[in-house]
Order: C-alpha cells, then structure tokens, then sequence
C-alpha cells in the first residue's frame, strides 16, 4: 500500500477534486441532451424531494479581465495536450506546485507578459484573487474536456438565451481548438499559443465558503479581452450548476438544497427569478451587492475523501472504512477485494489491514495535547482556512501553512537573494510569525530555562504564552530540534556528550518547507542560549539561486546589516544582552541532493517528514549517512512512515532505524487525509537511524523496526457471513 497523505501538497488533492467534479458536471451536462425537457423536469423534482439545508447559499459571479492561461505539453508525453490530469493528479505520488510549472502557467492579457506559477498567483491580492485560486489546474488542466463542452443543458422556455449561449460555446471551441494544435508541434516545449481567457468563473458556496459547484467560461484568446459576453446569457449555465450543485455537492454532506439563495449579479438574479422556485429554493429579493474576492476571503477546507484505489471522490460514490482496521477508505466490496489481493503480498492490504489498526489505535495519544483548541485542531473534519482566519494569520509565514490563503506579506521563499534579506530581516526575529492582530511572541525571558522542556505545556509556560496560542504549529520545527539535542541524543549516543559542547554543526536534510519558514530556528538561540548553532539547509528542493548563501544571526545588538557578497550577514536582536559571551546561529544553503555535499562532518543530521520512499535520492543519501555514520534523526507524520522508511534504510543500506516515539512537539494541527482516516501530524513521530554494523565492529543495540503480524489476517467478509462461519468454526472444537 502506499499512502501521501502528509507529503502531497494540498492544492493538489484540491485541484484533483475541482477537476473531477468539473469533468462530471460537464459529462452530465452532455447527456442530458438527448432528451432535454423530461430530463430536466426529473431533476428538478429529485431536487425538490432533498433535505433543505439551513445555511444560506451564494451563486458567485467572479469576472477575470486580466490574466490568461497557457497550457504547454511538458517534458513528459501524455494522451494529450499537457500532461494527463489522472497522471498529474491521481496516480503519480507527492507532486510539488512547482512540478506544474510546465503544463501549466500564467500570461498577462493586458500586456502579453507570463506572471508568476500558481503559488505566487495565490499570494497577491488582486481583484480576481478568488478566481485566480480555482482556476490554476482547473482551467489547465480540464482543458481537453473543456474544448469539447457539449451543449449547454437548458431548462425549458429558453430558447432566445440558448441561441445566445450556443454562440459563445462556438467561438470559445474555435480558440480552443487552435491552442490545442499549437502543443502537438513543439513536442515537450511549453505552449508560446495565444492564452486561453477565463472570462467569468461561476462558483456556488455555502455562507462558509464551502465550495459546491464550479463552472468556468471560456472567452477564447487575447484578443477577445473586454468582449466577454454580459451576464444575460449566463442564466442556463448557472441553473444547471445550481442543480448539480445540489444533486451532487462538491464539498462535504450529502445530496441537500438551500432554504436560500442569493446571487452576485443584478441581471443574473434577474435572469433566475423565474427558474430557482422550480426547484423548492427561495431566492433572496435582491442580488448580494456587498461582497467580492476581497484578499481576506478564504474557501473553508474541502473535505471530500477519496477511494484508495480507484481514486473516486465522495461526490460520485459513497466511502467507507475497512471494516476491520477501519483506516483506509473504499468506495465497495470490489475495490476492498481487489487492495486486499494485491502483489506482492506486502503491499496488499492483507498484509497491511492489523498494522494500520494498531496505527489507529494511537489517535486519542496523537491528539492529547494541551492547548484550548485541541477539540478542533485534532478532529478529522478540522477546517484549517477557517482557523487560521478567524484568527487573523493570513500573511507572513502562516501561508505556508494554508492551502488558499493570500499572502499579502512576505514570498514564499523570502531568502532567495540579499534585496529579499534586507527587507525582512528588520531587527524582529519574529516579524514573520506574526498575525494581523497583537504579537503572538512575547519578549524574551530575562533568565535561560533552569531545566529541560519535554513537552508544549512546559515550554509555553517558561515561554510566557497562553495555551490559546497556536505558535506551536510553526514553533514544532525549531522545539523538534531542542528536543533532538537535549534528549534523544542523550539517550541513544551518550558517548556523544552533546550537551557539554559549547557549538554545534547540523544538517538540516531534503530541507524545503523548513527553510521557508527558516527565521523560526531563531528560537533555537533562546532555548540554547550558550551553544553556537550552525544551520545547513540541503536538498533540490531548496530555491537554486539560494545556492551556497550563508548568514549569520547573532543576539549582541540592535541592529541590522546585510552586506554583499557570498554570503549575508544580518545582526538580529532578542531584546537581551547575553551574559558570559555571544552566541551566533549560522545558517547555510546547499541546493544539491545531501550525497553530494562537500563539505566537514556534522555533528548531527536531522530531516523533517522525510518519506523516504517517495524520493529515488534517498537511495543514495542514506548510504551517504552511513559512511559518516553521524547521528541522524528524523521525523514522520505518520506510523505508517516511520515502517516504510525503515524498509528504505534496510534496502538503502542493510541497516534499519530505530522504533518511532511520539514526538512531544509535534504540530497540534491534523493533516488531511483523502483516502484513509489514520491520524498525521507535521513531525508526528522521531527515529534515529541504526546504521550497519562495520566489518568486525561491535553492533550496537537498538529496537527495530515494528515486528510482521505472525498470520495474515482474514479477509474483511459481510456481516452475516462472518456469524455463519463462527457457527461452522464452533462444531469442529466441540470435536476435539
């Protein structure tokens, strides 16, 4: 079995569910057709007949009059222009954003210029903010179906808008068609053909902002910019959105129908007056005239799930659990089957089924965490957009935490080169871990911690912060690296005496996210304030012109300097002046795989959610590691990595790690999972490597991985099946 949850960016799965909800709108749409009138009236009274959702819903019209989107075929062939969405989204495991880059990208329509991929195009606050953070995959990706759109489903009466609509349909398919063309001919190369423009993106909400449906209009090229049709065409398009928004709900919950609507357009709301009541809906007296995609804006968290094997969402069949281990999703009996014999055996979920039980088992400790949002933070249905703005971290480093969320402060890789360094690093090192409300960081404490911290309660409480205090979700990075040094090594290399050296040299591994967020190792100076630091951040993954940058952080002045060169130097303040001397923290970029690094031997190694299985490098920096044979410990976000991660080692290099423990200072906040319901947290669980004993050395004694059941378990069988065989197992003993 193989699971991503946890290592797959989430704009992923998002842009997986807005792509297949799209693609079926779309195929229902066509089918329709062929008998238009009695279709429509069945759907209309099977709409009628469903249970009526409290919440308000809102049809949004969210028009685009300035960025197009160019597909290109990418490096790699598909069935198609650009590379296909099941590939991209589906089967290929943990895609990064950036990996889309060459399918898919932005052009300027107003004066013909790329703009930024989609991660940066998610970070501005534009007017068509809201639109630009549906569209990236879901205009690019769709884009074979969306050229052969069929005719548009229309309720009866009308005639006039259909003839209207029909020819907008025509134009948008003559454009189309060309930029379709135009990839075949470069064979790899990224599209140069005329942007498609998305001139209107019709998006159906709850009052929560829970996406239910979403429909995009294509306006051709370039050229047709300002000539987008008006909205009185768009009343067949919206009515059937609305219907299949409430047949069949993107977001999360069943089949349901508003107690109200309103809508975003005065003539469109004109334009449903007399086809919303068909559908036992009340549609508000008057459009909404007060809202628009406002940078603020967030989507709620969608929460659709997913079969594990065949990959349907919960929009198009129903989900559920294993029944024994009740941790991986199904959509039924054939694909539970069909998991359960796979080969070989150990990556059939016969094999799998009592391990992840046990997994599941650790849930309640996972989520037994001090904090007053525990409840919500911990619970499978948390909606993390929601949090984070009720709370006002919308910019600086908690977007890198969020899927949606504009980022009006700093990039999404601040330290990319010395113009980005002087204007962040301002003399507060906690300057990006603010929110839009008071400081989340209180000052630093005047007297260094008189013990060692084991846990968030303790540290918070030293710390001066409140248990309401959610700095933990980006607070676990710097707090795993204490925890590392102060107590595991300790224990598992005491000959090491760790905690008597005066400086330390650690290599942060496969190091991407966490440079992101690299001015949170600052607290590392307070926590350890008598210990030099020095910070090497490695991997491909790292931002290339950040290649072979260093700078330093030091707790002895006010100020800050940046001075050019090969590296940076920036003099940060702690509001302290430290006694018996100054302690520096160094930072270091190396943007190469970590068994290509030159350089002296650390004095520890620690990687971060590391999934070993899910990069082919690992297969040569994990020898790399035994070579060296320096302490190296890592962090998963689930059991399930840390049992994989093992079998990588023993593969990489004969050796195994040791047995995962829950980390203390694990993230409070739970990853969302599309096809399982097992618990992951960022940096959930810690193990050390055990390397292979050299020739003729002593082995050291360290636990192993988690043993193999002894027997396979049965396989998962109804209900009545299984009392009928208990009966027939009772007479053969009764025997004996």
């Amino acid at each position: 079995m193989e699971f991503v949850s946890g290592y797959r960016d989430e704009f992923l799965d998002f842009a997986a569910l807005l792509f297949g909800w799209f693609r079926k709108f779309v195929t229902e749409k066509g089918t329709m057709g062929t008998n238009l009138e009695g279709r429509w009236r069945q759907l209309e009274a099977q709409i009628r007949r469903l249970p009526q959702d409290p919440a308000l819903w809102v049809l949004h019209v969210l028009p685009n009059r300035s960025v197009g989107i160019s597909l290109g075929q990418g490096a790699e062939p598909g069935p198609g222009p650009g590379l296909g969405a099941s590939r991209l989204l589906g089967d290929e495991p943990p895609l990064h954003l950036r990996d889309l880059s060459p399918y898919v990208s932005f052009v300027s329509l107003e004066d013909g210029e790329e703009g930024e991929e989609e991660e940066d195009e998610q970070e501005n606050g534009k007017e068509s903010s809201g639109t630009e953070k549906a569209e990236p995959q879901e205009g690019g990706e769709p884009a074979p179906p969306s050229r052969e759109l069929p005719q548009e489903a229309k309720p009866p009466a009308e005639s006039e808008v259909t003839q209207q609509e029909a020819s907008c349909e025509d134009g948008c398919r003559e454009d189309r068609g060309e930029d379709e063309r135009a990839p075949e001919k470069r064979k790899g190369r990224r599209s140069e053909a005329a942007p498609l423009h998305l001139s209107c993106l019709l998006l159906v909400t709850d009052e929560h902002g829970t996406i239910l449906g979403i429909d995009l209009l294509m306006d051709g090229t370039q050229g047709s910019v300002g000539q987008s049709p008006g909205t009185e065409n768009l009343a067949p398009r919206a009515y059937a959105l609305l219907c299949h928004s409430m047949a069949c709900p993107m977001g999360s919950g069943d089949p349901r129908k508003p107690r109200q609507l309103t809508v975003g357009d005065a003539h469109l709301h004109r334009d449903l007056e007399s086809l919303v009541p068909r559908l036992g809906v009340k549609l508000a007296k008057t459009p909404m005239r007060t809202w628009g995609p406002r940078p603020g804006f967030t989507f709620a968290s969608l929460r659709a799930r997913t079969c594990h094997v065949c990959h349907k969402h919960s929009f198009e069949v129903k989900l559920t659990p294993c029944p024994q281990c009740s941790a991986v999703l199904y959509c039924g009996e054939a694909c539970l089957q069909a998991d359960w014999r796979r080969c070989p055996d150990d990556v059939s979920h016969r094999f799998w089924c009592p391990r992840l039980a046990t997994f599941m088992e650790r849930a309640g400790e996972l989520a037994s965490l001090p904090f007053t949002y525990t409840a919500e933070v911990t619970s499978e249905t948390f909606n993390k957009e929601a949090f984070l703005a009720s709370r006002g971290l919308t910019r600086g480093y908690w977007t890198q935490l969020s899927m949606l969320i504009p980022g009006p402060g700093a990039p999404r890789t601040p330290w990319g080169g010395t113009p980005s360094l002087s204007r962040l690093l301002n003399g507060d090192p906690y300057q990006l871990l603010q929110g839009d409300g008071p400081a989340l960081m209180p000052p630093v404490p005047l007297d260094p911690p008189r013990s060692l911290f084991g846990s968030w309660q303790d540290y918070y409480t030293w710390r001066g912060l409140s248990l309401d205090s959610p700095m933990a979700v980006l607070l676990t990075y710097p707090l795993t690296v204490y925890y590392v040094i102060t107590h595991l090594v300790p224990q598992s290399f005491p000959e090491l005496n760790i905690q008597n050296k005066q400086s330390l040299k650690i290599h942060v591994v496969e190091a991407g996210k966490e440079f992101d967020l690299v001015m949170v190792f600052w607290e590392l100076l307070v926590l350890l304030p008598h210990v030099a630091l020095e910070l090497q951040f490695v991997g491909d993954s790292l931002p290339p012109e950040s290649d072979q940058q260093h700078f330093t952080m030091q707790r002895d002045g006010p100020e800050v300097s940046v001075r050019p060169g090969s590296g940076v130097s920036a003099r940060l303040s702690s509001g302290t002046k430290e006694k018996g001397g100054r302690r520096d923290l160094q930072i270091r970029v190396s943007t190469r795989p970590y068994h290509l690094l030159q350089g002296p031997k650390p004095d520890l190694v620690i990687g971060f959610n590391s999934g070993f299985g899910l990069k082919d490098t690992w297969l040569s920096s994990l020898p790399r590691l035994q070579s060296l044979r320096v302490p190296a410990f890592f962090t998963e976000s689930s059991e399930y990595g840390c049992v994989m991660d093992d079998q990588t080692m023993a593969v990489a290099t004969g050796g195994g790690t040791s047995s995962p423990q829950p980390n203390p200072f694990r993230s409070p906040f739970r990853l969302r999972a599309a096809d399982n319901c097992m618990p992951w947290y960022c940096n959930a669980f810690i193990f050390h490597l055990v390397y292979k004993p050299a020739q003729g050395g002593p082995v050291r004694s360290a636990p192993g991985p988690a043993p193999r059941p002894p027997t396979p378990a049965a396989p998962p069988v109804p209900a009545r099946r299984r009392r009928g065989e208990k009966k027939a197992a009772r007479g053969p003993r009764r025997r004996r």
